[in-house]
């Protein structure tokens, strides 16, 4: 249906350049998921998230070396990061071809279930499982204890994108349900602050312990 839709526009569009120049200059996800409507809720994380105007990108995979300089990977579009972390084990290290179907599944899955712009549950997801407490070792010679500190945003991004993806691994292995299946359930979960999401147990449970620790 939609697709038809934007045949007809095309049609339309051939005879008014402007408007067909509008429909080019537009960057879509996989040609699909548009970027115009996505905002970041939380302040903190705007500046991390990369999914505004300049880092919109038809493609998660742009070749970038985000790894040069410290910060520079803030840079780099949220869904590359997200395929990205879907890299780990080694037997799935360096198969980003792999990792980009999986996520462009998991946004299919995502947009069928929630009838939402699925980088917009995305993104709400990450600003919701990043822990925003944590607690680190204070201490020498011996006598350690634990002291509870603020986490800063660009970990709060790194921290829910690496453990959304590690529930999404685990709930698929030795499971029927495809990892792109349990990558869109951990998102859509995530999204919605469900405790049946891994990131968001794992951050409850970090958060816990450093409120202990205060």
């Amino acid at each position: 249906e939609e697709a038809k839709q934007q045949e007809q526009q095309r049609r339309q569009d051939k005879g008014n350049p402007e408007a067909a120049m509008a429909f080019v200059s537009e960057i879509k996800l996989f040609n699909k998921w548009s970027f115009e409507e996505v905002n970041v809720s939380d302040i903190a994380l705007q500046d991390y998230m990369a999914a505004t105007a300049p880092n919109q990108v038809y493609l998660p995979h742009t070749a970038g070396r985000y790894q040069m300089k410290r910060f520079r990977k803030a840079k780099c579009p949220l869904v590359e990061r997200l395929v990205c972390c879907m890299m780990f084990h080694g037997r799935n290290a360096g198969k980003k071809l792999m990792a980009v179907r999986i996520v462009k599944h998991a946004l299919e899955i995502i947009h069928i279930l929630t009838d939402q712009n699925p980088m917009q549950v995305l993104i709400n997801a990450v600003s919701n499982a990043g822990p925003r407490e944590d607690s680190t070792r204070v201490g020498s010679a011996g006598i350690v204890r634990r002291q509870a500190v603020d986490v800063s945003p660009f970990r709060r991004v790194n921290q829910a994108l690496y453990l959304i993806s590690i529930g999404a691994r685990e709930a698929s292995f030795r499971n029927i349900k495809t990892i792109a299946e349990c990558l869109a359930d951990e998102i859509i979960n995530a999204s919605k602050g469900s405790s049946n999401s891994y990131a968001i147990k794992k951050k409850d449970e970090i958060e816990r312990v450093a409120k202990a620790n205060r």
